[in-house]
């Protein structure tokens, strides 16, 4: 009986290793198991063992699970006004008049054709978004026998892996800042599907039941607009709700009651929380403001844990920065660094449990560029991801080191996925798989 059950958990640990089931993979990290089949070269035909079209636009991450790799998008019948590279103002938009599809694919991870499509709406939409935003820029989930694409102010949708819809939840439409439309990804836990939308009408957190997708609990947020994904954070102490805003960071226990908060974020919130080391990180750097701070927390805390006027630590803060948060890409830890990429283009490291700085930032490359995917890592290499769709590729360790650029020509926004050796970048039209041939 001790056989069978550690040979079960072993199988268990290593189906989990082969899939990533949610943006940055089953631990929020980015970082995936090391693997000769993965690769350090790419381009639009090196190294890809496919690459498919993908119509219309969504911004969300591909997702991985045994044989199938899934895909949001929603597809406009005219409007096709593309995105803009970089950081600017004006990108605001009306709400188009146009009918649009939305839709989430199934591909196979061998060979890459569809193994089923499903249009979850046809309407014209009822909100507007930025130009650089899509209508599909969530990232679905998956447990493996059900995927859940969710869509902000249209919906969630439970599919199981024939494509057959499960259930629905359909929420109100809401106002954002500026416009702008949503983006923070759905999460599972437990059953649990945990959904945050802080918007400018009426901010919550929800708890749905996963089988049926019935309201287990929900909680309002005072909070306007933010668009970072929440964090499940198993800690040695409990297991809480991460959810970083503007007003506040706030943890929550599985039941939606407050365990604490601190004040002193940035104005915009995006970057998704994650754990190393035993500690959390939080962070945002809204590139307007001043204060652009990361945080990094310790187990067990409650109440209020704001740091007074010149703290950079307390009791539950292990350290803090006021300027080393960016505005979109999640920071990563590989071994004992913390790596933060900014979105003009540089890249630090310190250390994760101090803070200590290990190297200042440095510029990736004299070319101008724009950064909003989150790096990732493997086989002890950092891959940084620009909207051009030139990946450059950084060595792990103390000192910055370069190894190489990889290009696939097309704007990217997307966080890739990483799964059993293969790679899968999205671009503005496409998704690869690549490995190493």
């Amino acid at each position: 009986m001790k056989f069978i059950l550690l040979s079960a958990l072993a199988l268990a640990a290593f189906a989990a290793n082969d899939n990533w089931p949610q943006f940055r993979g089953a631990g929020s990290t980015g970082v995936a198991d090391d693997d000769p089949k993965l690769p350090d070269e790419w381009s639009t035909t090196k190294n890809v063992a496919w690459k498919i079209d993908i119509p219309g636009r969504g911004w969300s991450s591909p997702i991985v699970w045994g044989n199938r790799v899934f895909v949001t998008t929603v597809v406009p019948t005219e409007s096709k006004e593309k995105a803009r590279k970089g950081l600017y103002f004006g990108g605001e938009r009306g709400i188009p008049t146009d009918e649009h599809r939305w839709m989430l694919y199934a591909f196979d991870f061998d060979s890459g054709k569809i193994a089923w499509q499903q249009e979850v709406q046809k309407m014209v939409p009822a909100f507007s978004r930025h130009l650089k935003n899509s209508y599909a820029s969530e990232t679905p989930v998956t447990d493996g026998k059900l995927v859940y694409a969710y869509f902000g102010n249209t919906g969630v949708f439970a599919f199981d892996f024939a494509g057959k819809k499960i259930w629905e939840r359909r929420f109100d439409t809401v106002n954002t800042k500026y416009g702008w439309g949503t983006a923070a990804s759905p999460i599972l836990h437990q059953g649990r599907l945990y959904i945050v939308n802080d918007n400018e009408s009426k901010s919550f957190l929800t708890a749905l039941d996963k089988q049926t997708g019935k309201t287990i609990w929900q909680i309002e947020r005072d909070e306007k607009s933010n668009w970072a994904t929440p964090y499940i954070w198993q800690n040695a102490k409990r297991t809480e709700i991460i959810t970083p805003g503007t007003n506040r960071v706030r943890s929550y226990d599985l039941d939606g009651k407050l365990l604490w908060e601190f004040g002193g974020m940035s104005s915009l919130t995006i970057p998704t929380p994650f754990s190393k080391h035993g500690l959390l990180y939080v962070t945002s750097g809204y590139v307007g403001d001043q204060k652009r701070p990361t945080f990094v927390i310790k187990p067990g805390a409650s109440g209020d844990i704001s740091l007074k006027q010149g703290e950079s630590s307390n009791e539950f803060i292990a350290w803090f920065s006021p300027q080393l948060g960016p505005y979109n890409p999640s920071p990563i830890v590989v071994g004992d660094i913390y790596y933060t990429l900014l979105d003009r283009g540089f890249f630090s490291a310190n250390d994760a449990r101090t803070g200590k700085e290990v190297y200042p930032r440095r510029r990736i490359s004299e070319e101008i560029g724009a950064y909003t995917a989150s790096p990732w890592s493997y086989n002890g290499k950092i891959f940084i991801l620009n909207e051009d769709g030139d990946a450059h590729v950084i060595k792990a360790g103390p000192d910055f080191q370069i190894l190489g650029k990889n290009s696939l020509d097309e704007m990217c926004m997307s966080t890739p996925a990483i799964a059993r050796g293969s790679l899968f970048i999205r671009t503005e039209s496409k998704l690869y798989k690549i490995t190493r041939q």
